[in-house]
């Protein structure tokens, strides 16, 4: 069953494209040839060969014009100088088939030939390449098919994350601005709670038994200006140093000797001395 210029063969399931080529396009059937070959030369033989004055070049042969189509083979074709002479060359110089006598002869003589057989095969050949080349071609027009749907699904792909792209960035957006506004709300929050402490404070301090005690504060005695420099407790030794450098334990009749054998003049003068610092 044939789909879109494609068709099975019944026996061999064979699949064959039909191009802009027709049924010449289509791969050769040998047996069937075969067949119809034997039938024309059944035919030509129980009837008069006319004369070679037509030229297939689809099967490279040729043929009488009653009727205009092939119905000899071109082994049985005579040609039309030679009556005992059979075409079966094909002079590539002036493209034509002619006899085996034109070309050892005639005027084919000098030109390039080729045997109908082999042009035949060749033929053949060209025609089973160009089956291959179609089936490549319609492999190759699948993958570019194959390959322009990709494109078309990637471009509407893109399309839809692009929209995607678009609502998470207005979400985006839109929870940032309520992030900010909650930060807001802790701010207040956090300068509403010191306000409510300091309330209490003072509340607190106007609960006290006595109502004036926290107006008192306000009167109690201050530290002076200074005070935190701790100046008062400085004390300046290089005098004591000084005078302890000179002291001089002398053991004569100075002064008056105590019990223990040391000057108490001595040691009077020095304690003036150190009190008067």
């Amino acid at each position: 069953m044939s789909t879109g210029g494609r068709f099975r063969y019944p026996l061999c399931c064979h699949e064959a494209v039909l191009d802009y080529h027709g049924v010449y396009g289509l791969q050769r059937n040998l047996l069937v040839e075969n067949i119809i070959d034997i039938y024309r030369q059944e035919e030509c033989s129980r009837s008069v060969v006319c004369a070679c004055v037509w030229v297939c070049e689809g099967y490279v042969t040729g043929f009488c014009k009653h009727p205009p189509e092939p119905e000899c083979s071109y082994v049985n074709i005579i040609h039309t100088e030679h009556d005992e002479e059979m075409v079966n060359i094909y002079c590539l110089s002036c493209e034509t088939p002619t006899c085996s006598m034109c070309k050892g002869f005639g005027q084919h003589k000098d030109c390039e030939v080729a045997p109908l057989q082999n042009l035949s095969d060749g033929i053949a050949i060209l025609v089973a390449g160009n089956d291959r080349i179609q089936a490549l071609l319609s492999q190759m027009e699948e993958t570019c098919r194959s390959i322009q749907n990709g494109r078309r699904q990637k471009q509407s792909l893109c399309g839809k994350f692009d929209g995607l792209y678009a609502i998470l960035e207005e979400r985006k957006k839109e929870l940032d601005d309520k992030l900010d506004y909650i930060r807001s709300l802790i701010r207040r929050h956090d300068y509403l709670e010191g306000t409510v402490k300091l309330v209490e404070t003072a509340i607190q301090s106007m609960e006290e038994p006595e109502m004036a005690v926290f107006l008192q504060v306000s009167n109690m005695e201050r530290p002076e200006p200074g005070y935190e420099s701790k100046a008062h407790f400085v004390i300046n030794t290089e005098n004591v140093a000084d005078v302890l450098r000179t002291i001089d334990f002398n053991t004569g009749s100075q002064g008056k000797v105590g019990e223990d054998g040391y000057d108490l003049g001595f040691f009077q003068s020095r304690k003036d001395y150190l009190v008067g610092l």
